[in-house]
């Protein structure tokens, strides 16, 4: 429509398009729809998502991990550029309601990958539908097409990075040392590994979103940027989402603490230092950016007058 591929340009000429009258909504509205589908499937967005708990599962670990957290940064990454550069004037916008499509998109994706995760024995591919479920908090933030929008979805990234890498980095650990990657293998880790099964309980309840730890942060940003945009149904979708979430975060604590280890399985497991040092490159910074964030609301509160 346009006549050229570059997003500056299609912005600019679009905007003239359509103060002109050379250009129909509908058709617009089918061109981005169509590319929307294709990065949604990037990021795993419902109705995108059926091929991601097949590959998390059946892919190496380590290849799951950076599926999890490198190919989605990639893909809102690609999202942020589509929308904001080419496809962010007001005219465009005021086009179609993209701010409701986009919310609904959101609220499956996240709904759809809580309740499929709920079922999950295999950890691996719990953590797959948990994924899609963090992909739809994310697009919390792009509903906005604003500038806090997109702050917030940045941020969100680098926290589920160091969350969920350490997440995973810990199934490693475990399937390597017990040979599984079901929840039933977690069971008395507390007191064959407690510094690993430790970091595994921050990891999960950071993923959560529960404080004081770097995810409740994240998704602190991410509702109140909905909310201050009036969307509160949406905030509401994600509470409940994130309440949900708990339930199969909880099983894996559960197992660590609460459940005791087969007779096999009772000897305490040892790691070597450069397992620690890694592991703990995740944890730090998992922890500490919620304690700054914490820093951070009390000062600004106690500078107020």
């Amino acid at each position: 429509m346009t006549g050229t591929g570059d997003l500056g340009q299609i912005s600019a000429k679009l905007t003239e398009m359509f103060n002109t009258g050379d250009v129909y909504p509908l058709a617009v509205l089918i061109s981005i729809t169509f590319i929307l589908a294709g990065v949604g499937y990037k990021i795993a967005s419902v109705p995108f998502h059926m091929w991601s708990p097949d590959v998390y599962e059946g892919a190496p670990i380590p290849i799951t991990a950076f599926l999890s957290v490198a190919s989605k940064s990639a893909g809102f990454a690609l999202f942020i550029r589509f929308f904001y550069s080419g496809f962010g004037s007001t005219e465009v916008m005021q086009s179609v309601d993209w701010t409701l499509m986009l919310a609904i998109v959101s609220a499956l994706t996240m709904t759809g990958g809580n309740l499929a995760a709920l079922p999950q024995r295999n950890v691996k591919r719990l953590l797959a539908y948990s994924s899609i479920a963090h992909g739809g908090y994310l697009l919390m933030g792009g509903v906005l097409l604003t500038t806090e929008g997109q702050a917030a979805i940045l941020f969100y990234l680098v926290v589920y990075l160091f969350m969920n890498l350490g997440a995973f980095y810990v199934v490693v650990l475990i399937a390597n040392e017990v040979g599984s990657e079901m929840i039933d293998g977690y069971r008395g880790l507390s007191s064959r590994a407690p510094l690993v099964a430790g970091a595994m309980a921050i990891f999960l309840f950071s993923l959560t979103g529960i404080p004081p730890f770097a995810g409740f942060f994240g998704k602190w940003v991410l509702f109140a940027a909905v909310i201050d945009k009036g969307l509160y149904w949406l905030a509401f979708v994600g509470l409940l989402n994130s309440v949900v979430s708990l339930y199969y975060y909880a099983r894996i604590v559960k197992a660590m603490y609460l459940e005791s280890a087969e007779e096999a399985e009772t000897e305490r497991v040892s790691f070597s230092t450069g397992t620690f040092a890694l592991l703990s490159v995740f944890v730090v910074p998992t922890v500490f950016i919620g304690f700054l964030n914490i820093f951070y609301t009390f000062s600004n509160i106690a500078l107020q007058p």
